[in-house]
């Protein structure tokens, strides 16, 4: 029996696909549970139009995230650290690069930095977000030192 599954099933496929698998597997334990639908003409064309459906909310997500990286180009962030001479004593991480970007009113995730290492060093540091997928982001950093 052809089905399709309406969501991920481990060891069978992913949602949207199209399987062929036994009868009463598909009867018993796809439909039952609500993991699949049988494959007939009106679910395949409702597979077809949530498929085209998908890829427009994906191209409109991909358009925000590529604006978003824009204005994160312009932006340049200022951070002040401790520091005595050329010795700095912390570090800016990305939880404060979020925190400050929340400030402008730029909202992003911090688990998306590409470069997760904090910042220790004085002066410019570039910093690289991953917005959607292939689309990356470079956010400008300043870090200025605070002589005690």
């Amino acid at each position: 029996m052809k089905v399709i599954l309406t969501s991920d099933v481990r060891k069978l496929g992913k949602k949207g696909e199209v399987k062929e698998v036994a009868d009463g597997y598909a009867r018993n334990y796809l439909i039952a549970r609500g993991l699949a639908v049988a494959s007939t003409e009106h679910a395949m064309e409702i597979l077809e139009q949530q498929k085209e459906e998908e890829k427009e909310l994906d191209a409109k997500r991909k358009a925000e995230a590529e604006e978003l990286a824009k204005k994160l180009e312009k932006i340049t962030l200022t951070f002040q650290v401790n520091s005595k001479g050329d010795r700095v004593f912390g570090s800016v991480s990305t939880k404060q690069i979020v925190e400050q970007l929340a400030k402008n009113g730029v909202k992003v995730d911090k688990r998306k930095f590409v470069d997760t290492y904090p910042l220790s060093s004085l002066g410019y540091a570039k910093v690289r977000v991953e917005l959607y997928k292939g689309v990356i982001g470079t956010i400008n950093c300043h870090i200025v030192g605070s002589d005690q």
